[in-house]
């Protein structure tokens, strides 16, 4: 644990509607201050290499001042960004990290499940015939595509807080901070997809609103149109805000997470 935060003594792992619970609290009860700082990151995003960098410090940097509140230590946030700067490229090269993993198994988790689909295919087509093999593909390539959603969430989830024990304890670099998520969610990987689908369903309705609803009036606007381009523009400055309101929460449910 980091020699800037002291964690309170041994204690049952709080549930899945707690840990959202608690997230939601501290988002709630420092709503202004998430929200200036998740604007800047947002703002970083538009300089290449250095600005993501400083978006993934800036994420850092808020679920630090989650958890100084969960111990009750709360930082300033000039006091827990100077904690944060001289980890700049690490914030970068974790986050760096966990796309370039996460694309492997992407396809990894893809082309298996398609060959275990293409086998078990061939097997029913011979056994069955042409008619009956055919609702069989279809009912194992379901079973089987459910199988790599179901996979991919699972290494998120051994991945989600990533980027926190960087942000919190001391002497640690990009790969030991991965590590350390990797070894904490070893044994909570089915909590932490429910914390992930109840956190979700929390965030849907700003996600409809300021990222998937402005996209359904360009479908209707004819492309390459001085209409369209206005629409795609506001499209993008909405994302942009919905984004901004999301970033903070998640931040403080991984804040949460790893507390627990």
């Amino acid at each position: 644990m980091s020699q800037s935060f002291s964690s309170p003594g041994p204690m049952q792992p709080l549930s899945i509607g707690n840990v959202v619970t608690a997230g939601v609290r501290l988002y709630r009860s420092n709503l202004k201050t998430y929200l200036k700082l998740a604007l800047f990151a947002y703002l970083w995003i538009l300089v290449p290499v250095y600005g993501w960098a400083k978006f993934a410090a800036i994420s850092g940097l808020i679920s630090r001042l989650a958890f100084g509140e969960l111990v009750n230590q709360p930082e300033s946030v000039s006091i827990a960004r100077s904690k944060i700067k001289p980890r700049l490229w690490s914030f970068f090269i974790v986050g760096l990290r966990v796309w370039f993993f996460m694309i492997l198994v992407y396809f990894g988790l893809l082309i298996s499940a398609l060959i275990v689909a293409g086998i078990i295919g061939v097997i029913l087509g011979v056994i069955l015939g042409q008619f009956f093999a055919a609702i069989g593909i279809g009912i194992v390539t379901s079973v089987v595509m459910l199988a790599w959603v179901f996979g991919l969430v699972w290494f998120y989830s051994r991945w989600m807080i990533a980027e926190v024990p960087l942000a919190v304890e001391d002497g640690i670099n990009a790969a030991q901070s991965m590590n350390r998520s990797w070894e904490l969610t070893k044994t909570s990987t089915l909590r932490i997809q429910g914390i992930l689908l109840i956190a979700f369903a929390i965030t849907l309705p700003i996600l409809l609103l300021f990222n998937y609803l402005p996209q359904i009036f360009l479908i209707r606007v004819e492309q390459n149109s001085s209409t369209y381009w206005t629409i795609y523009l506001i499209s993008w400055i909405t994302s942009f805000l919905g984004g901004m309101f999301v970033m903070p929460f998640w931040q403080a449910i991984k804040a949460v997470l790893y507390y627990d």
